[in-house]
């Protein structure tokens, strides 16, 4: 992989001139809505944004370096849904498999008590019919009932059990016939744990963090003096995130049972959904992998179908044009959109405050990681970046015929 993160101190990279995207995250830092964020954007397999800016830690005056770790959430998925796929490269699972081979304990049953048949594939595309327990009312639902755990609380039980717990709630439509954000990824790392006989921690390093060299990527922080800290977004400045927090993502929810430092514990189960750590650099490696097609690990044709939309028609909630790959939305229609990205590009985030996208029809992929939610996942932010990169497109293209 040619992609390479060098380490930069200062809030602008020395030397170079105002972008549309330093203003973007200028204003962001300055009207407090980010504590800090880490941005890289790669055109063509080659960086052409570099930026660490704000505050790892606020209170101790500990700038953003863009080497800092941060607890990614949900962007915990994209590596464990290119894990999964590169075991049906190797022919060891196919996508449209049933789990009862594999995980012939986890049979969680219809609304009506009917047995459900759930495949790889509606794993990967959420349409399996699982839920989140964060997604619920009140504490009265019946996955909070459960104690089903999202990935992201501080809880004793393990994987096993967890799943254990999943399987006791029914499912909320019949696999395929809609979509809904869920643990699904949490129940696709068991069967990755099943198949490869190991943890899934040690699974990841062998089928992906190794060959790709991600020195950053694992469920417990490798360097906790790199560890971002993070902050709840409020008016009128982010606070602290509490050691025991819950945070409405949506309106009418429950909210997200957070501990911020699951991701220094050992003993915590791997949430193949929620439980990673990593850096943006080795975040920005992975999605370079996929953008080029895989190289030696994963099939051209395997990375297509992951891109491609698996959802039909269906309407992602709050996402107008945007449809569902294997680990990620695709975008259909950047008109409904109301987006300059280009039909088919990937995108997704993480609830503690990321967000990313690739279009291949412009050699694109950025990374922006920040340590505040929820407005570096899907605040003002993320659509002033997703613009600024776009409007600032003909200058490195111009750079780029020149050279």
């Amino acid at each position: 992989m040619p992609i390479q993160t060098p380490i930069l101190e200062a809030d602008h990279p020395p030397a170079l001139p105002q972008t549309p995207i330093d203003a973007a995250l200028d204003a962001a830092l300055i009207e407090q809505r980010l504590v800090g964020a880490v941005v890289l954007v790669a055109q063509h397999g080659q960086l052409v944004y570099v930026r660490a800016a704000g505050f790892a830690d606020r209170e101790a005056q500990r700038r953003m370096r863009t080497d800092a770790l941060f607890r990614l959430a949900s962007i915990s998925k994209p590596f464990v849904s290119t894990a999964a796929m590169i075991l049906v490269g190797q022919g060891r699972i196919g996508l449209d498999d049933t789990l009862g081979r594999w995980l012939p304990e986890f049979q969680p049953r219809l609304a009506d008590g009917a047995p459900a048949r759930i495949t790889v594939r509606q794993l990967l595309s959420h349409t399996a019919g699982l839920g989140y327990r964060f997604f619920e009312a009140d504490e009265q639902g019946p996955l909070a009932l459960a104690g089903v755990s999202d990935g992201m609380d501080s809880t004793p039980i393990t994987l096993t059990e967890n799943l254990r717990r999943i399987a006791t709630v029914s499912l909320q439509y019949e696999p395929g016939a809609s979509w809904g954000y869920s643990l699904a990824t949490d129940v696709l790392g068991a069967l990755i744990e099943r198949i490869c006989e190991m943890p899934l921690g040690a699974a990841l390093q062998q089928l992906l963090a190794g060959p790709l060299d991600l020195r950053d990527t694992a469920f417990v922080a490798v360097d906790a003096s790199r560890l971002a800290t993070p902050y709840v977004s409020e008016s009128p400045q982010p606070r602290r995130m509490r050691e025991l927090d819950v945070v409405p993502a949506f309106e009418g929810t429950v909210g997200i049972r957070y501990a911020p430092s699951r991701a220094l514990d050992a003993n915590a189960f791997a949430s193949g959904g929620a439980g990673m750590t990593g850096s943006a650099g080795d975040f920005l490696r992975l999605l370079e992998l996929l953008r080029q097609g895989g190289g030696e690990l994963l099939p051209a044709a395997l990375v297509d179908e992951m891109g491609r939309n698996q959802t039909g028609e269906l309407e992602l909630p709050n996402s107008p044009g945007f449809g569902f790959g294997l680990g990620f939305s695709v975008l259909r229609d950047p008109i409904a959109a109301a987006s300059p990205e280009s039909a088919g590009t990937w995108r997704w985030g993480g609830a503690y405050g990321h967000s990313w996208w690739v279009d291949r029809a412009q050699g694109l992929s950025v990374v922006a990681f920040t340590n505040t939610l929820y407005e570096g996942m899907s605040g003002r932010f993320v659509t002033d970046l997703r613009d600024a990169v776009y409007a600032h497109l003909p200058a490195w293209k111009n750079v780029e015929q020149a050279a």
